[in-house]
């Protein structure tokens, strides 16, 4: 029987303070999105050395996504979750000061280990607290918060960006310490506690998740997600956009603002029909279209039409997230400690945006901003392929001591 609207719990008040964190980070984070690349070049280094800036926040991210699962696991995600927002603001502030490139390479390297902490910690407290009946809809509504931050922050941060390339970082430290206090003033320690007489909730470490297909399928779009999505189209579209386009801040900005655009709109209609239909055809529908669209951006020519392309990749993008999201607290369920086994997921998604922005970036040196879209768009492609052999999580258990989900009856095993 089908749950009517009134039926379905609600998004509990603790993730509500998480969505409006994450609307103030995003913002903040926009900010810069437009601008770091030309900040990095600003030193007189090439299109290679400016994407290296973008894969070191992910290099370090990836280096320190086990820590920071294990930190979860022994202190809880409320005080990690604060911790890491205020490391990423004194990295934020301390890159507006950047005097070389190296300066600018560390100080924006040394955020990653704050924003791992932070992110992970968000995710494992909404897998923790969200209501199974909607975890489609909690997904998606925190990934809105993050693209309607996406969507203005571009815009405002290209702007700032004419007031001189440190400025919009300084304005983004400050948005970090916003949200931080906003978490650490609403969301009370105590109301993250179990009762005293609740179970202890055991770790599902990521040898035990590696036993779903699902979580190795996700493994696999979550690398292809952060190669495409948050490494090259961070580090290499606004250098197409300055190159073909204009180089005027503004017009990176409008980009990646239209692609947060199209993002939100995938979002918003995944994010609730996840959670009716399953996780499995939005997964394989958004890495598809956000993979097709990649691969041709390369041919936009004047910006109506790059606008275009990012608007098709920013819808399939956002018909990823919030199945993909779901789909793995699927597998970790409400009743195990998923900290180490979603730092490994998000760590896949570091790996991608470590790799595709210097493969791009050496791409674009040696060869084209063609060939780097379309090799882009072709790892998002193949992502498919695993989310065509798995079963669907939306009706399976979690994973647990004796449970495991298996895949489809024809997939050959």
């Amino acid at each position: 029987m089908t749950s009517t609207a009134a039926d379905r719990p609600r998004i509990p008040r603790e993730i509500w303070v998480l969505i409006a964190a994450a609307f103030v980070i995003a913002i903040g984070f926009g900010l810069i999105s437009p601008v770091l690349p030309s900040f990095a070049k600003s030193f007189g280094v090439g299109a290679t050395a400016s994407s290296v800036v973008v894969s070191a926040f992910a290099f370090f991210r990836l280096v320190f996504a086990p820590g920071g699962g294990r930190l979860i696991a022994r202190l809880g995600e409320r005080p990690v979750y604060l911790l890491g927002l205020v490391i990423v603001a004194a990295s934020t502030g301390a890159t507006a000061f950047a005097g070389s490139y190296w300066q600018l390479l560390l100080f924006r390297g040394l955020g990653g280990i704050g924003s791992v902490m932070f992110t992970v910690s968000a995710v494992a407290l909404i897998v923790r607290l969200a209501p199974p009946a909607i975890r489609g809809r909690v997904s998606s509504a925190y990934g809105s918060a993050f693209l309607l931050g996406g969507i203005g922050g571009p815009v405002v941060g290209g702007a700032l960006g004419g007031l001189g390339l440190r400025v919009p970082f300084l304005v983004y430290a400050v948005a970090l310490l916003i949200a931080a206090a906003i978490v650490w003033a609403l969301v009370p320690a105590a109301s993250l506690r179990p009762a005293p007489d609740a179970p202890v909730r055991p770790t599902l470490t990521v040898r035990e998740a590696l036993e779903s297909p699902a979580y190795r399928a996700g493994l696999v779009s979550s690398f292809a997600n952060g190669w495409g999505n948050f490494g090259v189209r961070n580090a290499i579209l606004p250098l197409f956009a300055a190159a073909v386009i204009g180089k005027q801040p503004w017009v990176s900005g409008t980009v990646l603002a239209v692609f947060a655009g199209g993002n939100a709109v995938g979002l918003t209609v995944a994010g609730r029909l996840t959670d009716l239909h399953g996780r499995r055809p939005f997964i394989v529908a958004g890495l598809g279209i956000s993979g097709i669209a990649t691969l041709f951006t390369g041919l936009a020519s004047n910006l109506p039409l790059l606008m275009a392309f990012s608007v098709v990749a920013g819808l399939g993008a956002g018909t990823l997230n919030p199945a993909q999201q779901a789909a793995m607290a699927d597998v970790v369920g409400n009743t195990r400690n998923g900290g180490p086994a979603l730092a490994a997921f998000q760590m896949a998604s570091d790996g991608g945006q470590i790799v595709g922005p210097v493969a791009c970036g050496m791409l674009v040196d040696h060869a084209s901003f063609g060939s780097a879209f379309a090799v882009t768009g072709v790892i998002g492609l193949l992502a498919v392929v695993p989310w065509t052999r798995v079963a669907e999580t939306l009706a399976q258990p979690p994973l647990g001591p004796s449970v495991r989900a298996d895949p489809l009856p024809d997939s050959g095993r």
